[in-house]
């Protein structure tokens, strides 16, 4: 996969950067960017669609309620920081890798 992932301890779960592509043709997880987790969305990156369209692409593939899936900072970008909630780093990079797999 080349990259390495980087995750970062938080008090309530583990915090994940994410670089997006919105309207998109698929919503999928893709592979690396960086030290972040790329993924695609087919939401418009207007009013809030693409945000809201990450945390539930993020919670359906990672088997996760939404509610553990939080945007903590990028709302408007493509460059985010997302907690996922009650998680410890290592089964989050499993799930991933998991997510990711051909």
């Amino acid at each position: 996969m080349g990259d390495r992932l980087l995750l970062r301890p938080h008090p309530d779960g583990v915090t994940l950067e994410l670089r997006v592509k919105p309207k998109a043709q698929t919503e999928r997880l893709v592979g690396f960017h960086g030290g972040a987790l790329k993924l695609s969305v087919r939401a418009a990156p207007e009013r809030g669609r693409a945000t809201e369209a990450v945390r539930r692409l993020l919670a359906g593939t990672l088997s996760l309620p939404l509610a553990q899936v939080e945007i903590l900072s990028g709302e408007t970008s493509q460059d985010k920081t997302v907690l996922i909630r009650g998680i410890d780093a290592p089964d989050l990079e499993a799930r991933i890798i998991a997510a990711l797999a051909p």
